[in-house]
């Protein structure tokens, strides 16, 4: 996983969402709920545990430049 992908964890945050972005990497992860902004810190082996899936990653590209 990576900076900047979204991930879908298996059980729902308190405030209904279960859509993440990854923020920060390194020795530990850092994620966004995306649906009410708060920030969790997590070992790797702990947001292993956790994710579901990988909805987008950082480097598919949506948008097409001209």
């Amino acid at each position: 996983m990576n900076l900047g992908d979204r991930v879908q964890t298996k059980k729902p945050h308190p405030c209904g969402g279960n859509e993440w972005e990854i923020v920060r990497t390194g020795a530990d992860y850092k994620i966004k709920c995306l649906t009410c902004g708060r920030v969790v810190m997590l070992t790797p082996d702990e947001l292993k545990k956790r994710v579901k899936k990988l909805l987008r990653s950082a480097n598919e590209s949506t948008e097409t430049t001209s």
